[in-house]
C-alpha cells in the first residue's frame, strides 16, 4: 500500500523532528552525565587538595614542635654537663682534701717522733 507523497512526506518531517529531539535529549543527557562525573571528580580532587593543605600544616607544626623540644633538650643536657663538671670538681676537691688531711696526719705524727726523740 503506497502513501500519498503527502501523508509520506508528513510521515518523514515528524519522524525527522522526532529523531532531532531524541538526538538533542540524548546529548543533553551525555552532557549532564559529563557535568556530574566532572563535580563528582572534582569534589574528590578538592577534597585531596583540602587534606593535602590541611596535612601540610600539621607537619610544619609538628616540625616546630620538634626544634622547640630539640632546642629545650639541648638545654637540658648542658645543664646537666654544667652540674656533672661542678659535681665532678666537688669530687676533686673531696680528694684533695683527704690527701690533704693524710698529709698533715703524716706530718704531723713526724714531727711528734722527731720531738719524742
Amino acid at each position: 500500500m503506497k502513501f500519498p507523497p503527502l501523508i509520506s512526506q508528513m510521515t518523514f518531517c515528524s519522524t525527522s523532528a522526532h529523531t532531532e529531539r531524541a538526538k538533542m535529549d540524548a546529548v543533553r543527557s551525555a552532557a549532564r552525565v559529563a557535568d556530574l562525573l566532572v563535580a563528582t571528580v572534582d569534589g574528590g580532587v578538592q577534597e585531596l587538595y583540602i587534606n593535602e593543605k590541611r596535612i601540610e600544616l600539621e607537619a610544619r607544626a609538628l616540625l616546630a614542635t620538634i626544634a622547640w623540644y630539640r632546642k629545650q633538650t639541648d638545654q637540658w643536657l648542658a645543664a646537666t654537663n654544667a652540674i656533672n663538671s661542678v659535681l665532678k670538681e666537688i669530687g676533686d676537691f673531696e680528694n684533695w682534701m683527704k690527701i690533704m688531711d693524710f698529709d698533715c696526719k703524716s706530718i704531723n705524727a713526724a714531727i711528734r717522733n722527731i720531738h719524742q726523740s
